[in-house]
């Protein structure tokens, strides 16, 4: 998604300087494919910006621009999932936190001119159709994030299978959102698609009491 951290993507103990150049080298790559896509990024673009030799990228990622991208993508998809957690975690009500997150994605986006969209998405769409392990990283990310708010959703007592349904429906509408809002400049859609989800949300939760009253008034 739009707003990502800037942390680096490893740590502990013995990260030392060469840990460091790789780490750069991962970052980079997320910020450009974010920005460019994975076919407008190149190998020596990313090395450029990551301030690395051509010959440090490829120590580290001997499988060239995929690896990178690979590494990128996975990171990326931890970025925003930390954000969603933390977002997800701040308010009880699943679907009011749902709404908070989107809207921090839409200021992020229109902080960033509109530029940072979500690298997952771009990498995904331009590597269709392929059994490559880009469409793997970018599977494997969007399923975390769908994840997270089943997780939410089972813990505010949704049905199983409605919680499932529920979490693919919000991350879709949440990389389509994003991408509108991009072409047309404004937040809009991707406030438009908060309000909607929690409202959403909470058509479910009020099915459900309605169900335990119905149930109550019959006994």
């Amino acid at each position: 998604m739009a707003q990502m951290a800037q942390t680096s993507p490893t740590s502990g103990p013995g990260a030392g300087a060469t840990t460091g150049t790789r780490d750069r080298i991962v970052v980079a790559a997320a910020r450009l494919l974010q920005r460019q896509g994975y076919v407008g990024t190149g190998i020596k673009q990313i090395a450029k910006d990551a301030q690395a030799t051509l010959g440090s990228v490829y120590h580290f990622f001997p499988g060239g621009k995929e690896a990178v991208a690979v590494a990128a993508i996975t990171y990326s998809g931890e970025e925003f999932a930390t954000l969603l957690r933390e977002s997800l975690n701040s308010v009880e009500d699943p679907g009011a936190a749902i709404e908070a997150c989107v809207a921090e994605l839409a200021t992020g986006l229109r902080e960033s001119g509109w530029i940072d969209g979500c690298p997952v998405t771009a990498a995904a769409l331009e590597t269709l159709g392929t059994e490559s392990e880009i469409q793997r990283a970018c599977a494997a990310a969007l399923g975390g994030w769908e994840r997270l708010v089943e997780e939410k959703l089972l813990g505010a007592g949704f049905d199983a299978a409605d919680a499932r349904e529920l979490a693919t429906t919000v991350i879709s509408a949440l990389e389509g959102a994003e991408v509108t809002a991009q072409v047309n400049r404004t937040e809009e859609p991707l406030r438009m698609v908060g309000r909607q989800m929690a409202r959403l949300i909470g058509t479910y939760g009020n099915e459900g009491s309605r169900d335990a009253g119905a149930a109550a008034a019959g006994r």
